[in-house]
């Protein structure tokens, strides 16, 4: 089982990116499931979500302790919640971030990414929703969804502008991220 733990504040999406990703991975034909963990519900505040993804029923609910996989949609939580706590040993951070990972300086044996997703978003969609983006570049990163998924997934959740600006904002992800791979 694959598991994913997003980190971010309140307003910037990432419940929708947990339930888009796990929308995604179904289309895909996996099990999955994405539920939130909050506190304070207001913008800014901190939240989590969690996703799962296995070829068999998933039968756990509780939070995501030991991810394979975070997510971070906004750098500046790193220093002030234990988002690293419990990353498995080989997993990936994919961060929202303007500066090069070795730049972040961020205590890790896990592979670092960023992608400028608030950027992007406010580029593309007009807003500082980094969701999309950050799921593009995860799935670039890890083949482990389908780019085809999440994008259908996106246009049934936001159909009309909304979906068509987070879909080309997750296909600049991909682009970006494949440029780093040449």
């Amino acid at each position: 089982m694959i598991e994913i733990r997003i980190h971010g504040r309140g307003g910037q999406g990432n419940v929708a990116a947990a339930e888009l990703l796990a929308n995604a991975a179904f289309r895909d034909g996996k099990f999955a499931q994405a539920f939130p963990s909050f506190g304070a519900e207001r913008v800014g505040a901190p939240v989590q979500a969690f996703v799962r993804i296995d070829d068999k029923k998933i039968r756990t609910r509780e939070e995501v302790r030991e991810p394979d996989y975070l997510i971070v949609q906004d750098q500046y939580l790193i220093d002030t919640v234990p988002v690293l706590d419990g990353l498995k040993k080989g997993g990936l951070v994919l961060i929202n971030a303007e500066k090069k990972p070795e730049e972040l300086r961020i205590k890790t044996t896990a592979t670092v990414e960023t992608i400028p997703a608030t950027e992007i978003a406010l580029e593309i969609v007009g807003k500082p929703i980094p969701n999309a983006i950050m799921i593009g570049a995860f799935c670039s990163i890890t083949g482990l969804v389908s780019l085809d998924a999440v994008q259908e997934a996106i246009m049934e959740r936001f159909p009309g502008k909304v979906g068509e600006n987070n879909v080309a904002a997750l296909e600049r992800a991909h682009e970006i991220i494949q440029k780093r791979r040449e």
